[in-house]
């Protein structure tokens, strides 16, 4: 079943004239889609409710209703203000990556209903289903997939998202297999028999009674691989590997801490600063911090302080334009130049502790140098906050990895940006991409340095970029001496399959294979040809 496609911008549409008339629809038809969505909100489960309300607020965010006023007042066309605005802003939120990343969705789908609501034509969605169906869309936006079912929904093709999406994500959560960027997928017929394999994102048109009968025993024995990995992580001869969470929110906490894993490794604090003309109050971040705390009780969670600057510019504090921000004045390097907003953060995330206590820790991003290291570290220790670390996410931290750590307590390695940086190759760059690859021999070394940095002082290295969620490449990591892994939640469980299936000297096998390879895919390769049967299951 093929999901009803956004329209897209009046391309007739004439220039803006009368702007406050403008700005009055606009605010109407957005008002229009927060209430429409707070409304399934009201009477859906609890599952569906609070990404149901966190769409609708995005509707009535101050700032991007600000962006199509400024669009407007260019005379920018009704709808095509709307989707400029919106551009605008998935530009800075895929410029974020990770978890605000995965909001692009989310955002584009409060464009696409507003300018829909302006053109007067229903609502890009799911159409009403009559009988058990597959999915098929351009894209299908977090609101949409939470309330569906694997009763009515049997499966979700997108030719855009990508598997660590917050659809994806999603979609598997509610049991329902999900396969992702699938060219040509919307093309396909309405009432044509698909089949689907979400594991390994094999889609099949019109499959033969073998490839049923072969997909439906794949499916069962990923059932049965994954029938087992329950409590902490661990390899196969009781090597411990902490499995965690990557979170932005305090509702995102809320439900990683009910899952079956070990805390969170990367509590992303940008989200209270976004889209906001002036910073949160001590008050506000302290009532935020407390409730994450709250949520995962005397487990871990890992702080990461205010990541923004340069390409994730803040109204309230704007250091002028650069020529390269992605080598600007970013995360620690724009805390040390406006301290009130860093030592503010501090102070908060220092009276949560004292309220709720916990295994708390803090972590600086961007940092590069011993000098910035000591900096912030003094700053949290001053502040009674038990464990201070720094994000390795430039190639200098991870050269210096023993001198970092004779100064805190742990590192944590941002794959994403290492290998940004590592390789020169801009993450925004799609044409790129093979070179982000995480599997990169370089970016693997550098990983490996900042290992034995944590072996020569006695300290624990973590990772909580995407590559932690990879099954496979989490035994690498761990071969190279990675005490946890953070990730989205619903990856835990197959990385923690994966581990159990093997012993740390097959994971070091592993590692020395692949930091020895000569490209990514001789690397992958390389380690493919010693796992455990079984993981070929969980991939």
């Amino acid at each position: 079943m093929q999901v009803r496609p956004a329209p897209g911008p009046d391309p007739d549409e004439a220039p803006t004239t009368d702007v406050e008339e403008a700005k009055a629809r606009v605010r109407t038809a957005l008002e229009e889609v927060a209430t429409g969505l707070t409304a399934r909100a009201a009477h859906a489960d609890d599952h569906a409710r609070p990404i149901l309300e966190a769409t609708a607020m995005m509707a009535r965010d101050p700032g991007l209703v600000s962006g199509i006023d400024t669009q407007l007042a260019a005379a920018t066309g009704l709808t095509q203000a709307v989707q400029k605005a919106v551009d605008e802003y998935c530009t800075m939120f895929a410029s974020l990556g990770g978890y605000m990343a995965e909001r692009v969705t989310d955002l584009r789908d409060v464009g696409d209903r507003t300018i829909c609501r302006l053109r007067g034509v229903p609502e890009p969605g799911v159409p009403e289903l009559d009988e058990p169906s597959v999915l098929i869309a351009h894209d299908l936006a977090p609101a949409e997939t939470a309330t569906l079912t694997p009763a009515t929904v049997r499966g979700i093709v997108t030719t855009a998202g990508g598997p660590t999406s917050h659809t994806a994500i999603l979609a598997a959560q509610l049991g329902i297999p999900a396969v992702v960027q699938v060219k040509g997928a919307t093309l396909i017929d309405a009432g044509t028999i698909v089949a689907l394999d979400g594991g390994v994102g094999e889609v099949i048109v019109d499959p033969t009674e073998e490839e049923k009968r072969q997909l439906a025993e794949r499916s069962r024995r990923r059932a049965t691989a994954l029938a087992g990995s329950t409590g902490e992580g661990a390899t196969r001869d009781g090597t411990k590997v902490a499995l965690l969470a990557n979170i932005g929110t305090a509702d995102d906490a809320v439900n990683a801490a009910a899952k079956d894993l070990e805390g969170s490794g990367l509590f992303r604090t940008e989200f209270l600063f976004l889209e906001r003309d002036q910073a949160p109050s001590l008050e506000e971040q302290t009532a935020t911090y407390t409730k994450v705390f709250e949520a995962f009780g005397d487990r871990r969670v890992v702080v990461r302080t205010l990541d923004a600057g340069a390409d994730k510019p803040l109204s309230f504090a704007n250091l002028g334009e650069e020529d390269n921000p992605a080598l600007g004045r970013r995360g620690l390097r724009l805390g040390m130049i406006r301290e009130d907003l860093l030592d503010t953060q501090i102070q908060a995330l220092a009276a949560a502790y004292e309220k709720v206590g916990g295994d708390v820790r803090v972590m600086a991003p961007m940092v590069a140098t011993l000098d910035e290291t000591r900096y912030f570290a003094e700053k949290v220790r001053a502040a009674g906050l038990p464990k201070v670390g720094v994000m390795v996410e430039v190639p200098a931290a991870a050269l210096r990895a023993e001198q970092i750590l004779s100064i805190v307590d742990f590192v944590s390695i941002g794959t994403n940006d290492l290998s940004q940086y590592t390789m020169a190759a801009d993450r925004m760059q799609g044409e790129l991409a093979p070179l982000l690859d995480p599997w990169q021999p370089a970016v693997l070394q550098l990983i490996k340095s900042t290992c034995g940095g944590g072996r020569a002082t006695g300290k624990p290295v973590g990772v909580c970029g995407e590559a932690g969620g990879d099954p496979l490449l989490a035994l690498v990591l761990v071969g190279l001496g990675v005490s946890s892994l953070s990730m989205a939640p619903g990856r835990v469980p197959a990385v923690r399959a994966a581990l159990r299936l093997h012993d740390l000297a097959t994971c070091q096998q592993m590692a020395a294979y692949a930091v020895d390879a000569g490209s990514a895919t001789a690397a992958k390769e390389a380690v493919m040809g010693i796992v455990h049967p079984n993981l070929i299951d969980l991939l």
